[in-house]
């Protein structure tokens, strides 16, 4: 759970809050009382940051107001600014239970068969693009489901640096190879595209706009209203021609349901329609998105101001995308 000043709406600006010593006290609390005992420790934690996170909060309260436009009103009351920071809290502790071996592929429901199948039986590498929504850490059930498949995680771990840190941990064995990725700069294409030639799986989150404050992104509908979501994916899909899926998971009834649609077999974007191209194209994930996220709305874990509305313009708008020809992915 983070916070960010006023100044600055980049969720790359968001320091850290917490310590690994603290993650690591709830993680002993887990381990000598159960989860009733985890949950007994977490609920002063998450008082903390609720009380102590505005901007984070005015976050929550802003997603939870658009999505329950797109759910039963029966379901109205339980959608709560402190829900939603409580089930981030309980998530939290997952993400560490996968990387410490404890959530396993047994307790993974692999929700979409066919598409798992397909991708097994087939050989062929290609990129899943994930999102903040549920436990991303679940997909190392993959690595399991897929035993011969080689599968590269991009993440940015100087934002989340000592989470990565006790994850490394408790687990140096992990399934899944972190890369840390700030830009995706030629250099590090190259070593995508060699890995997918090769069979392996490339993941990337496709709901945060990049790091480096380019201007690879498109504004479009996310739940109702325009949000700028990265084009960084789906970019690399069109250079490395392999098929493109979307992965979720989600907790529901008490375990992991993972989802995974093949959004296409291969993104080809023709040099005079590029632009069109990605824009259709992240809006197609962006729908598939608000889709999932309307089926578990408090496991959308984005605590800062998200849709154009909220946010100050910046020269990384949509309107500096006629200059994208000339860059590098």
């Amino acid at each position: 759970m983070a916070d960010h000043s006023g100044q600055s709406t980049h969720w790359a600006s968001i320091g850290e809050a917490g310590t690994v010593l603290g993650m690591k006290s709830l993680l002993l609390a887990y381990r000598l009382f159960g989860r009733t005992g985890f949950r007994l420790f977490l609920l002063p934690v998450m008082l903390y940051f609720y009380a102590t996170r505005p901007v984070s909060r005015q976050a929550s309260k802003a997603y939870l107001a658009r999505v329950k436009k797109f759910v039963p009103k029966e379901q109205h009351s339980t959608l709560t600014p402190f829900r939603h920071f409580w089930c981030f809290g309980e998530i939290l502790l997952d993400k560490l239970l996968v990387w410490m071996g404890h959530i396993r592929h047994d307790n993974v429901v692999f929700a979409t068969p066919d598409t798992f199948d397909r991708a097994d039986t087939q050989r062929r590498g290609g990129i899943i693009i994930v999102s903040h929504l549920g436990n991303t850490e679940v997909c190392s059930a993959l690595a399991h489901q897929l035993p011969d498949v080689g599968i590269t995680m991009l993440v940015h771990t100087r934002h989340a640096e000592k989470f990565n840190r006790l994850m490394k941990q408790t687990n140096p064995n992990a399934a899944i190879n972190l890369m840390q990725v700030t830009e995706m700069s030629p250099a590090t294409a190259m070593l995508l595209s060699e890995r997918v030639s090769a069979g392996e799986f490339v993941v990337i989150a496709g709901d945060r706009v990049p790091v480096s404050g380019g201007t690879r992104t498109s504004v479009v509908d996310f739940l109702g209203e325009p949000a700028e979501l990265p084009q960084g994916a789906f970019i690399l899909a069109s250079l490395l021609q392999c098929p493109v899926y979307l992965m979720f998971c989600l907790k529901e009834s008490g375990r992991y349901h993972l989802y995974m649609e093949l959004f296409t077999e291969r993104l080809s974007l023709a040099r005079k329609t590029r632009n069109e191209g990605l824009q259709l194209a992240v809006q197609r994930y962006s729908d598939r998105l608000a889709s999932y996220c309307c089926r578990a709305p408090l496991q959308w874990f984005n605590f800062f101001p998200f849709w154009q509305a909220e946010r100050p313009r910046t020269s990384h708008s949509a309107d500096a995308h006629a200059t994208n020809d000339k860059e590098a992915p």
